[in-house]
Formats: C-alpha cells, sequence, structure tokens
C-alpha cells in the first residue's frame, strides 16, 4: 500500500533501449520486495519482543525507523537514479537492500536492529525509485500503460503477500529462528533479482536535478528530532535529551523551510519545492493525506499488536486476520480509476466514510465480543477499511499529481510520497505510543486502549471524509 516516486518522462520520448518482459519482470520483483518488507514485520513484532526483550517505544521504531529513512531519502535516490543511471542505482539500491536485509535477519539486540531497519530503508529509497523511471524511460503508449497497471497491482498483491508469508514464517520456526526468516528469506530472492537485473538497459535524464543535500539533512533532523522522543520519551521518563530533541525539532522545520524557499529563489530544485506545494491539488491533497496516513500507519500497528498480545491469535493468525481487508484493498484499487473517471474527488469522501464505518463496526464488535473474537467476526469490519482505504489513498494520489506540470511529475510525486511515509511514521508515534501507555496493566489494559485509539482512528477517518470534499477535482 505505499506509493514510490513517479519519474518525469519527456514527451514523444522513444523508449530506447526497449524493457523486455523479463526485464519487466525483475524490476516488479525489485519493487515487492521493500513493500512486503513494510509490512511484513508488522504480525513478527510480539515475536520479536518475546526473543530480544523490546519495549513496545522499540518496536515502534523497528517499523518506524524504516519508514522514516524511505521518506527522507526517497526524493534524493530518484535524482541519483536520474543523474548516475537507473540501472545502475536500482543494482546498488537492490544489493545494499539485500545486505541490510541478512543485518536485520541476524541482529543480536533490538537496538541493533533499529539501526539495521533504518539502513534497510535508505535502501529501499534507492531501490524503488527506479522501478518507475525505468519503466517511464524504456516503454511507450499502450505497453507503458500495461506496465503501469502491473506496477499498482504489484504494489496491491504484496501487501497481501507481506501479511501472510509474516504470519507463516514465523509460526513456522525454521530451526528455531523465530521472527527471522521474515527478514533472511529476502537475501536469496534478493541474490535471484540481482542475477536478472544484469540484462536491464540503462537510462539516465537529459537534464538531471541536482541534489539538495541540505535541505535533506534539515529535513531528517526535522523528523528524527520529533519522532524519535516522541516513541522514546515515555519509555525511557522523559530524560533530558528527549527534551532537547523535541525543543530542537520546530527550530530544524523553521530552516528547513527557509532553505528550501531561499534554493527556489536561486533557480535550483529544493527537496520539497515551496512552489510545488503551494498547487491547490498538492496543499489540499497533503491536508488530507497527513491524517489519512497517520491513522493508517497507526491501525496497522495497533491492530497486529492487539492481535497476538490481547487476543493471543498468533503470527499466522495476525496474518490472516489481515488478509481481509488486504484483499478488498486490493480488489478494489485495480477498480478505483473508474470510478474517479466518474465520481472524480468524491470518491475520496466516500472512502473516508467507508473507513470510519468499519473503524467503528471494528470498535463495537471488539468491545461486545472480547475476548472471543474469531477472524469471520473481524473480517467485515476489515474489507469495509479495506475498501475505505484503497478508494482513499489511490484517488489521493492521482489528484496531488493532477495540477502538476509534466516536467515536475517526479518532483511532485517525491512530495506526495515523503508526506506518506513521514505521515506513517508520525502516525505510530502518536497514537501507537498512546495505546502502549495505555495497554500497560494497571492503566486501561489491552482491550480499553485498543478501542480508545480504534475510535480515534474513526475521527480521524471523519475528518478525511468532510476535508475531502474541498479537494480540485482530478478529472480538470
Amino acid at each position: 500500500m505505499t506509493t514510490t516516486q513517479l519519474a518525469p518522462s519527456t514527451p514523444g520520448a522513444p523508449a530506447t533501449p526497449g524493457l523486455t518482459p523479463a526485464g519487466l519482470v525483475t524490476v516488479l520483483l525489485g519493487a515487492a520486495l521493500p513493500i512486503i518488507d513494510f509490512f511484513i514485520v508488522n504480525v513478527a513484532l510480539p515475536t520479536i519482543d518475546a526473543d530480544l526483550h523490546a519495549s513496545t517505544a522499540t518496536l515502534e521504531l523497528v517499523v518506524a525507523a524504516y519508514g522514516i529513512a524511505y521518506a527522507v531519502l526517497l526524493v534524493v535516490g530518484g535524482r541519483l537514479g536520474d543523474s548516475f543511471g537507473r540501472r545502475r542505482l536500482f543494482f546498488a539500491g537492490l544489493w545494499l537492500f539485500t545486505l541490510t536485509s541478512l543485518a536485520c535477519g541476524i541482529a543480536p539486540t533490538a537496538t541493533t536492529l533499529v539501526i539495521a531497519r533504518a539502513a534497510q530503508g535508505a535502501a529501499s529509497a534507492l531501490l524503488l525509485p527506479q522501478v518507475l523511471s525505468i519503466i517511464q524511460a524504456t516503454t511507450s503508449g499502450e505497453e507503458r500503460s500495461r506496465a503501469l497497471g502491473l506496477f499498482g497491482a504489484t504494489g496491491g498483491l504484496s501487501t497481501v503477500v507481506g501479511q501472510l508469508a509474516g504470519g507463516a514464517l514465523v509460526a513456522a520456526n525454521l530451526f528455531g529462528t523465530g521472527w527471522r526468516p521474515i527478514f533472511l528469506v529476502n537475501v536469496p530472492i534478493g541474490l535471484v533479482v540481482l542475477l536478472l537485473a544484469r540484462r536491464l538497459p540503462e537510462s539516465r535524464a537529459h537534464n538531471p536535478l541536482g541534489v539538495d543535500r541540505l535541505g535533506t539533512t534539515l529535513l531528517a533532523v526535522t523528523l528524527l528530532s520529533f519522532l524519535v522522543p516522541l516513541m522514546e520519551g515515555r519509555a525511557l521518563g522523559w530524560p533530558v535529551w528527549t527534551i532537547a530533541l523535541l525543543a530542537l525539532s520546530p527550530f530544524a522545520a523553521a530552516a528547513f523551510v527557509h532553505v528550501e524557499r531561499r534554493l527556489e529563489r536561486l533557480g535550483g530544485t529544493p527537496l520539497l519545492p515551496p512552489s510545488v506545494m503551494r498547487l491547490p491539488s498538492v496543499r489540499r491533497g497533503l491536508l488530507v493525506g497527513v491524517p489519512f496516513f497517520c491513522a493508517f500507519g497507526s491501525f496497522m500497528f495497533v491492530y497486529a499488536m492487539t492481535l497476538q498480545e490481547g487476543l493471543h491469535f498468533g503470527p499466522l493468525g495476525a496474518g490472516a486476520a489481515l488478509t481481509p481487508m488486504a484483499v478488498a484493498y486490493f480488489t478494489v484499487s485495480m477498480l478505483s480509476s473508474r470510478l474517479v473517471t466518474r465520481y472524480g474527488q468524491k470518491v475520496v469522501a466516500v472512502g473516508g466514510a467507508i473507513n470510519a464505518v468499519g473503524m467503528v463496526a471494528l470498535l463495537c464488535t471488539s468491545l461486545a465480543q472480547w475476548p472471543n473474537l474469531t477472524i469471520l467476526d473481524l473480517a467485515p469490519s476489515m474489507v469495509a477499511i479495506g475498501v475505505g482505504n484503497a478508494l482513499a489513498m489511490t484517488t489521493l494520489f492521482r489528484i496531488v499529481l493532477s495540477h502538476v506540470p509534466t516536467d515536475l511529475a517526479g518532483v511532485g510525486s517525491g512530495v506526495m510520497t515523503t508526506t506518506q511515509q513521514t505521515s506513517l511514521a508520525l502516525g505510530i508515534a502518536t497514537l501507537g505510543s498512546l495505546y502502549a501507555a495505555l495497554s500497560a496493566p494497571g492503566v486501561l489494559g489491552v482491550r480499553d486502549a485498543f478501542a480508545l485509539v480504534i475510535g480515534l482512528i474513526a475521527v480521524l477517518a471523519v475528518v478525511v471524509a468532510i476535508t475531502a470534499r474541498r479537494l480540485p477535482d482530478p478529472r480538470a
């Protein structure tokens, strides 16, 4: 359910050399691995906790570190590919992803795992942008449409595979390794894709954009100084360094905005260009996207934890319980373009409303039948949540990019995806931390903490449904 940066294409430019069917399969496999890894870890978190004695705050970092590194370096990865060769960066990113997956799989401590996950997210930021860049540069016409459609289907299918594979691998406990195969399985697959990638065509941008080093550094400082204290502060008793980092974050954010504006005035291309951010489609789309992705990120974390810690489903059961949502998302996302053609921006509002209904249904079902909930009990609300997410998420990306100039398509997509990943991490840092605090023994307990957080997520879904009514029509 993640989306990567869309590479700008040159109108009428020939696709030379062309992308063969085998090459398309190769780049789609490369795209699937990081998406699967984003979701596969959710169902393994309690097992990781039991093995490495990690706190809930550290488990939040296992998920969020990947997203933060990916968000900060995504645009940089795309621009490096434009400058030095997309095949070369695809190859380098895949090598690094394979090595960092190995590092995750053999991590001896929770801290080491968090660091390895951050490195894995950075590798994904090098790898994923090249997939769409290669497709854009080496295909045209109907062939490009089919390739982009397969890319979208790969993203949806990867979420299903991630949930099921994570649960199955942890439950299998291969050779007593517990959660480690969810990362180690990437190593042989990555090596196979690396062999196939040697035949990919090389391409570069004619006028590549430079890398905004200072902007990238300031964005990283802003995100880390804000999110890390939120996730770790409560568990550590709010030591001085957490307060200092929180105090630093608004100054880092202000410096980032100043640097981006100044670079654009001087004729450069900032990491997140203010002129693109001011476009109505982008500005309004991001205002809807932030609460939407915050809700989605926190839901995936809290739901997976509750299934295993509160309902004792086990990793395989947790994967199966998440599958109805993923299947519904995949199915509806394949139909969303037709719905947008007919109903325009109203699709986002309807998606938010369906998502809210699904959350309320999940809340009522949980309270009424706890702790005797089964997968069948949860399935109707999970299907509704999957449908709502598919309608809102896929349409939001289309709206944000609908009025971005063609020569800035890659930049606009980078703005949207960076916001997406940052918001996912923010949701885990805020609502995930709230759940961790309230579910502790002697506070509310797992059931009531889950109910409260799901209620807050339902409120965010209502906010999305209401604010989406002001979105511009992507058909215009």
